[in-house]
C-alpha cells in the first residue's frame, strides 16, 4: 500500500507541477481546484452523522473542513569575527534574511474513523546563507531550497485511519490537519501517503513547531534525528500507532530521496527508513509528562567518512563523501520528554546519538546532542495567550566526522574548508509570543551560537528574527 500511494504522489507531482515550468498562477489554479474538489465532495456526500445509521460518527463529528495559516520570519545575525571561511561558511558580516510560507489544510471524511488531508504550500525566501554555515541552524521555516519569487508545492497528500479499541471516549478539537470528533483513549491509528515523519514521531508540546515556539532545528526536533525527508522536509511512506493504557507504540517506513539531501524522492522506494517510538505518558505529583523513545535505521547509498578521507589524501584533493557512496545502513536513537511543571510552566528535553562515521543523509551534520527548556505561559502576568520560553543545545560530531571537515569536506550543512580547532556547537535560544489576537500571533527571537559549525575559529554569533503568524 505505501508502495501504491508512493506512486500517486509522484505522478501528481508532475500533475501539480511541483518543480516544472508551469506558470505560478497554473500551479496556484491547481491547488484551489483540488481543494474545491475536495470541499464538492464533503458538501454533496451523504452526512456521516445520521441518525439511523449504525455506523454513524457521534454528534458535532466534522465530515470536512479547511483552515488556513500564513507565517512570515525575518531572520539576521550580527557581524562575527573568523579568520578564514568555507564554502559552507555562515558569512562573517551582518546578514538578514526572509522566509514566507502560506499553507491551506484540507480535510474530508470519506468513512467512520477516516480522514484525507491535502496541504498545498506556497513558499518563498531564503534561511541566512542560503541554510548553510550552522548545523542547528536556526530557523526551522527555512528549507534547504530557497526561492526568490513564490513557489507552489503539494507538502502534504494523506490518508488517517483511526480504530477505536475501548477506554474513555474523548473529544479531539478542530485543528490543522484534524477534524473535531472523539476518540478512545485505546485505539490504532494509520497514516500512509506524503507528510512529514516529525508530524507523528518526536512530537513535543513545548518545542517542536517553528511557527508557534522556538525556532533552532536542534531545539524543535533531535539534532541527531536524521529522518527521512527531501530537502523542504516531506516524504512518502506509512506509520502505525497503537495507544494502550498510557502507552504508545509507533512503527513508520519512509522514502529516502534520490541522493543525501536531495529535492527528489527515490521513484522505486530502494533507499528507505524505518523509525520506531515508545512513549509512556504518566503523571507525577498531579502533573501530566510523557517520555518518548525514539529509534530509526536508514538503508540508501551513503558514505564513510574514513572512505572519503582516505579517498582524498590518495589523490591529494579535499574529501568528498559523493565519490565514495555505498548502499549501506546508518542508526539513530534519541529520547524526548515533555514535563508539566505548574498549569503554566512547561520543561523539555530531548537527546541523541547516531552513526559517526557514515554520513547524515537529509537533516543535519550532527552526530550527538541534549537540548532542554522551559515555556512559561504570559497568564502569570495577565497575559495567557503570550508565551516566554528558554532552550539550550549543545551539539557534537565523531572524531572521524571531524577530520572529514579537517581534510576540507563539506556536509549537509556545514563545511568551512579546514577545521584546526574543533569546539562543540553550543547554541542558546529565547523568545516571546504576544497574542495580538486570536488569530495573529507577533514573535521576537534570539539565539547565541557558539562554535558555528564545530569550529572554535568562528563566531560567537548573535542571531536575532521577528514573527508574524496568522491561522484560521
Amino acid at each position: 500500500m505505501v508502495r501504491w500511494f508512493h506512486q500517486i504522489v509522484m505522478t501528481s507531482r508532475h500533475g501539480w507541477a511541483l518543480m516544472g515550468s508551469t506558470s505560478t498562477s497554473s500551479r496556484i489554479g491547481c491547488a484551489m481546484l483540488a481543494i474545491g474538489l475536495l470541499a464538492l465532495a464533503a458538501a454533496t456526500a451523504p452526512s456521516i452523522a445520521a441518525a439511523d445509521d449504525p455506523m454513524a460518527e457521534p454528534p458535532n463529528t466534522e465530515t470536512w473542513a479547511t483552515h488556513g495559516q500564513i507565517t512570515v520570519i525575518d531572520q539576521g545575525n550580527l557581524a562575527f569575527q573568523a579568520p578564514y571561511s568555507g564554502t559552507n561558511s555562515l558569512p562573517t558580516k551582518a546578514e538578514g534574511r526572509e522566509t514566507l510560507d502560506i499553507t491551506l489544510f484540507a480535510g474530508i471524511r470519506p468513512w467512520r474513523g477516516a480522514e484525507i488531508w491535502a496541504n498545498p504550500e506556497i513558499d518563498q525566501g531564503f534561511g541566512l546563507h542560503n541554510t548553510l554555515g550552522i548545523a542547528g541552524f536556526p530557523s526551522g521555516e527555512a528549507y534547504k531550497v530557497g526561492k526568490s519569487t513564490p513557489s507552489l508545492r503539494l507538502q502534504r497528500l494523506f490518508l488517517r485511519q483511526t480504530i477505536n479499541l475501548g477506554g474513555a471516549s474523548n473529544g479531539v478539537d478542530a485543528d490543522q490537519n484534524q477534524l473535531a470528533g472523539t476518540q478512545a483513549d485505546n485505539r490504532v491509528v494509520v497514516t500512509i501517503g506524503k507528510f512529514n515523519v516529525t508530524d507523528v514521531f518526536d512530537t513535543n508540546t513545548y518545542a517542536h513547531d517553528p511557527r508557534h515556539d522556538f525556532l533552532d532545528w536542534a531545539v524543535i526536533d533531535a539534532g541527531t534525528f536524521d529522518y527521512a525527508a527531501d530537502a523542504w522536509g516531506y516524504t512518502v511512506g506509512g506509520a502505525f500507532e497503537w495507544y494502550q493504557s498510557g502507552w504508545v507504540t509507533r512503527l513508520g517506513v519512509f522514502d529516502l530521496s534520490t541522493v543525501p539531501n536531495s529535492e527528489r524522492l527515490d521513484p522505486g522506494f530502494g533507499q528507505f527508513q524505518m523509525v520506531g517510538e515508545i512513549e509512556r505518558d504518566y503523571t507525577l505529583l498531579g502533573k501530566s509528562g510523557a517520555l518518548k523513545a525514539t529509534g530509526f535505521v536508514t538503508r540508501g547509498r551513503m558514505a564513510t567518512y574514513a572512505d572519503a578521507i582516505a579517498l582524498g589524501l590518495a589523490t591529494g584533493a579535499p574529501a568528498n563523501v559523493a565519490l565514495v557512496r555505498e548502499y549501506r545502513g546508518r542508526a539513530g536513537v534519541s529520547f524526548d520528554l515533555q514535563q508539566e511543571l505548574t498549569r503554566d510552566l512547561g520543561f523539555f528535553a530531548r537527546g541523541g546519538l547516531a552513526g559517526g562515521n557514515t554520513e547524515p543523509y537529509e537533516f543535519s551534520d550532527i552526530d550527538r546532542t541534549l537540548s532542554a527548556g522551559l515555556s512559561l505561559n504570559g497568564k502569570v502576568w495577565g497575559r495567557a495567550s503570550d508565551t516566554l520560553a528558554l532552550a539550550g543545545v549543545i551539539n557534537g560530531i565523531s572524531g572521524t566526522h571531524q577530520q572529514y571537515f579537517a581534510n576540507g569536506g563539506l556536509g549537509i550543512l556545514i563545511g568551512d574548508g579546514q577545521l584546526p580547532h574543533y569546539g562543540p556547537e553550543s547554541i542558546l535560544e529565547t523568545h516571546y509570543d504576544v497574542g495580538v489576537a486570536k488569530a495573529l500571533h507577533v514573535a521576537v527571537d534570539y539565539q547565541f551560537v557558539n562554535n558555528p559549525g564545530y569550529d572554535r575559529d568562528r563566531g560567537p554569533v548573535s542571531i536575532f528574527a521577528a514573527r508574524i503568524h496568522s491561522q484560521f
